[in-house]
């Protein structure tokens, strides 16, 4: 078998039954559906029995919900093909082809990390976005360069718009909700290198209930999280632009003016020298200036340049 859909679920039987739907009439036939369910009813257990016929499809009620991303990590670890595709039960396929686009780079090159353009679909207000990763971009190079740059801006998408190698070399952390998918395919890109699909190949749902939507701009999630990857991934990333940028932006945004304000949002272990320095340096500038866009760039980039070389 070559793909397995692995679609951890949570109750919203409306996502699932548009999500297997789309499966359904995929071309592409050589795969297998998972399901792992966080529900606290058998409400989808006895609604995919509607499916049995269709395709392979495997139903796992976890006894205990999981949430995420360990209910991530649950589907994956059932998964016997020899790619995963994960799949938010909010997302699905945009056309009955998307399938065997994605199966006919993994069998041309191997093992990649594989992903795919997608459109992002406004739920409640009735909006559609195409999105590409626009592979001659300069961030697109950096992404190559350096993988860390995501940090800046993820420009490969959430995780039902790619595919990898069923090799259990990485799982998602579950100690991340905002930062779970930046760090998962970071991990990921120390194996394989990457391959994207200029096609939306994936319908991307979003909406104000979602986990990623409730973490933004709240310093008690983003805080920990950011130590918590940085000190994973090296300090030394800071001395790829993008990466400083996104540290300057995120402690800008969030008002973190002293190490008071980073325990107050749940961080109280060491702090690097670097960003002692970028948080006092943000300190001494005037809110007007430090939110301003343009003059905002001009002091990161100062800063940058000249206070980068401080050991962490």
């Amino acid at each position: 078998m070559l793909i397995s859909i692995c679609i951890p679920a949570y109750k919203n039987l409306f996502f699932v039954e548009r999500l297997l739907n789309s499966i359904a009439i995929q071309t592409f036939r050589d795969f297998e559906v998972l399901i792992t369910d966080d529900s606290p009813d058998d409400e989808l257990k006895i609604f995919i029995l509607n499916y049995s016929s269709d395709f392979s499809i495997t139903y796992i009620k976890n006894i205990v919900a999981l949430g995420t991303p360990e209910n991530w990590n649950e589907s994956i670890k059932h998964a016997k093909g020899k790619w995963i595709k994960l799949m938010h039960d909010d997302d699905w396929f945009t056309n009955e082809n998307s399938l065997s686009v994605f199966a006919k780079q993994a069998q041309d090159n191997g093992a990649y990390f594989i992903f795919s353009a997608y459109k992002n679909i406004y739920l409640e207000e009735n909006k559609t976005e195409l999105v590409f990763a626009k592979p001659f971009s300069f961030r697109f190079w950096h992404l190559k360069k350096n993988r860390a740059s995501m940090l800046s801006k993820n420009i490969i998408g959430p995780p039902s718009v790619t595919m990898h190698k069923n090799d259990v070399k990485s799982s998602y952390d579950k100690h991340l909700k905002w930062l779970v998918d930046i760090d998962f395919y970071f991990d990921r890109m120390k194996y394989d290198d990457i391959v994207y699909i200029n096609e939306p190949l994936i319908n991307v749902g979003l909406s104000n209930e979602q986990v990623t939507k409730s973490c933004f701009r709240i310093a008690e999630v983003e805080i920990p999280e950011y130590f918590h990857f940085m000190n994973k991934i090296g300090w030394e990333n800071l001395r790829n632009i993008l990466v400083y940028d996104a540290s300057w932006r995120l402690f800008r945004n969030l008002n973190i003016k002293n190490k008071n304000d980073l325990i107050s949002a749940g961080y109280h272990d060491e702090v690097p020298l670097i960003i002692s320095s970028l948080i006092k340096f943000q300190r001494k500038l005037p809110n007007q200036l430090l939110k301003f866009g343009a003059t905002s760039k001009l002091f990161m980039l100062f800063h940058y340049l000249f206070f980068r070389k401080i050991k962490p």
